[in-house]
């Protein structure tokens, strides 16, 4: 029974004469949350493109929930979901038609959208704000509602893509709990983030170097391996040694 959720081998990405991807090879475990660190310029965010299927690679090869990232790339964007931390709401529609308009995106029927909806206004403890306009949503709720959005299709795999930039430490609090949550679930978690305390949530996190994975391990593990009482401190022990400039 096939285990990872992600297979990446010897993945390459070029662009003209400039290696923004070099040569990497991981994989991600079904209902694992996997942090995918790095600096800007180090080439995490054209990985995560070639991931979600919005690119292909140079070289290399791999599978995301099954499907080939050469040749089932719409087949992938079926099985993710995907946050970023611009939030893909639009702040003209309320709470409701957000949801229902990406219910039906991916596909729902008029009866799923229904009991998806009460669900997560339940969840989320929106009932009350289901017709207000996403504009007037504080940041903290547009930020859970934009996760919970991105689950409705039940995908394999959610792909969070610096989710919590600009709300306080409580707020954050509450949403890695959604993320515990949802992974317990059997959901695979792949998040980016540049809160160092936010990898310490990861079962695992990698760091990009210079558009290769420079170290990937357990929170604990990659500490001890580097004398480094915190996250925070392996990633500028790590990304301290890059050379090259952002992307």
């Amino acid at each position: 029974m096939e285990t990872n959720a992600i297979e990446i081998h010897n993945l390459t990405k070029k662009f003209g004469d400039f290696t923004a991807v070099d040569d990497i090879s991981f994989d991600v475990r079904k209902g694992e949350i996997f942090g995918f660190l790095g600096a800007n310029g180090a080439g995490k965010t054209t990985a995560m493109r070639i991931l979600c299927g919005l690119s292909r690679p140079t070289s290399g090869s791999g599978t995301v929930a099954g499907s080939d990232i050469w040749k089932e790339q719409e087949k992938i964007k079926k099985h993710i979901g995907y946050m970023s931390q611009r939030f893909s709401l639009y702040p003209d529609l309320t709470v409701r038609e957000n949801i229902r308009l990406f219910g039906g995106i991916y596909g729902l029927r008029d009866r799923e959208i229904r009991e998806k909806t009460a669900t997560m206004l339940e969840i989320l403890g929106m009932e009350d704000a289901a017709d207000k306009f996403c504009s007037d949503l504080p940041l903290g709720w547009k930020q859970k509602l934009s996760f919970c959005i991105a689950q409705i299709h039940s995908p394999q795999i959610i792909f969070l893509d610096e989710p919590t930039g600009g709300v306080d430490p409580e707020t954050r609090r509450r949403f890695w709990e959604l993320i515990y949550a949802q992974a317990e679930n059997g959901t695979t978690i792949f998040v980016t983030t540049h809160y160092m305390d936010e990898a310490e949530y990861c079962d695992r996190v990698s760091i990009m170097v210079d558009g290769k994975i420079a170290a990937l391990d357990a929170p604990s593990s990659l500490k001890d391996r580097f004398g480094a009482a915190s996250m925070d401190e392996v990633f500028r022990t790590v990304a301290g040694r890059a050379e090259r400039e952002d992307q």
